[in-house]
């Protein structure tokens, strides 16, 4: 028998139709734009702010934003007809936070066996965690950040970022870190040697001629920046964190080839002589410095190379080795526990030096905002750590006409906190408003559904 259609069912149809596709509109507005510009101007209206460029704090100011930038900045809370006001006038706000030095997959020790997971999960399974430690890191208020020591998994998250296709903070990443065999970033140390993995070598480079091509082959896989590992380390198996490794030779041959492609280099070292080789062979910053005397942070200061202390790993790290040493690598927890208190002792004497110092935590999950407190309480003052998240950290990447300041021209990365971290600097870890690139990512102390 033919089917028969009532007037009533064509409306129905439409109706599902409709439904459908305002679905549909709704899922490409929750997973797509997460990034893109808003075409309305809009005006956060700040009681104070902190800029970045290193001046007073401005009492009632408004940021005008159009698109991605941030295009005027007046004085007094202005209004324009059809503009998105943004209600900061009980709160200070900042340039949004910039980590120079992140592992954007990298789990906490104390919640991970680092053996176990090293050989049950692929860069596929460190994406998808990635995915998430980066949605908390923007949560944070940390707009931009430097991932030093990935794989493609890194270069993928980035791209995806970019794309809208998932929040997160503007990424500048490295691939495998480059070092000799048996140094820190060689991933055959401490293992049967009988063992292999594809891309194990990525990161080996025993000789100049190496070290030029992996940087070259870095840039072609889509590395922004290079990460040398010119002295042991400590959370490996094998090898001394005392010790230089690498060749003047080798790192001067990686240095030059990736200032030639217009890379920075950013290089793991812990002992005096190690650093002083890389800062006399032209690396860009020096990751931990952990045993640097008065004369190498004189020499780093006199040819202009960053210090990022990371004292967030150590802190994480020492807890973590006294408390669950089974969690981690064979043989790394006894170098955790003789070595990751230096770093702090140290900090004052390359403070009253004068290097330059950047924000760095060299972790992927957990709580970014603890280096704050961190360098506060060893020896820097609340702004001089303000700026190092923000101002130097932007130097440092080469990005400070983009990011790292609240100033016109420079993408509408904001955040908020309430009360005066110049006086209360705890309030840093409570960030209660964020947006990167004009979209607002955090308001009023929650996270935004999707971005608006």
């Amino acid at each position: 028998m033919p089917s028969v259609t009532t007037p009533s069912q064509p409306r129905r149809l439409s109706t599902r139709l409709n439904l459908l596709a305002r679905h549909v509109a709704c899922i490409a507005l929750a997973l797509c734009p997460l990034g893109t510009a808003h075409a309305v101007e809009r005006i956060v209206q700040a009681g104070t702010l902190i800029d970045g460029v290193g001046g007073a704090a401005r009492q009632k100011v408004s940021i005008i934003i159009k698109d991605e930038r941030i295009v005027a900045i007046e004085p007094g809370f202005v209004t324009h007809s059809g503009a998105d006001i943004i209600d900061l006038k009980n709160a200070t706000v900042l340039p949004g936070f910039i980590d120079c030095h992140v592992h954007i997959a990298g789990k906490l020790p104390s919640r991970t066996n680092a053996t176990e997971e090293r050989f049950t999960h692929s860069d596929l399974d460190r994406a998808f965690d990635a995915t998430v430690f980066m949605r908390e890191m923007l949560q944070q208020g940390f707009t931009s950040a430097r991932d030093v020591g990935g794989g493609d998994d890194t270069v993928a998250v980035r791209r995806a970022i970019d794309a809208g296709k998932i929040a997160g903070p503007r990424l500048w990443v490295s691939l495998e870190p480059l070092g000799p065999t048996a140094g820190h970033g060689d991933p055959l140390s401490g293992l049967d040697s009988a063992l292999s993995h594809a891309g194990w070598e990525y990161g080996r480079v025993d000789s100049a001629t190496e070290a030029r091509l992996r940087v070259r082959e870095h840039k072609r896989r889509g590395a922004d920046l290079i990460k040398l590992m010119p002295s042991g380390g400590i959370a490996s198996t094998g090898d001394d964190p005392r010790q230089q490794l690498m060749t003047e030779d080798e790192m001067r041959a990686a240095i030059d080839t990736a200032h030639s492609l217009g890379m920075k280099v950013a290089a793991h070292i812990y002992p005096a002589i190690a650093i002083e080789n890389a800062v006399l062979a032209g690396v860009d910053s020096v990751e931990h410095g952990s045993f640097a005397t008065a004369d190498t942070f004189a020499l780093m200061r006199d040819h202009g190379t960053y210090l990022v202390p990371t004292l967030t790993v150590f802190e994480v790290y020492y807890v973590a080795a006294r408390d669950r040493p089974d969690l981690l690598a064979p043989g790394t927890a006894k170098k955790e526990l003789e070595n990751d208190l230096l770093p702090k002792k140290n900090l004052p004497l390359a403070i009253k030096s004068g290097v330059k110092i950047a924000y760095g935590t060299d972790i992927g999950e957990g709580d970014h905002t603890q280096e704050f407190q961190l360098l506060i309480n060893n020896g820097m003052s609340p702004a001089d750590a303000i700026e190092s998240a923000t101002h130097n950290a932007a130097d440092l990447l080469g990005a400070a006409d983009r990011v790292g300041s609240v100033q016109v021209g420079r993408y509408a990365d904001i955040v908020a906190v309430a009360g005066d971290p110049l006086k209360d600097p705890a309030v840093l870890s409570h960030v209660t408003f964020v947006m990167k690139g004009g979209a607002v990512y955090r308001r009023d102390g929650k996270p935004t559904l999707s971005a608006q």
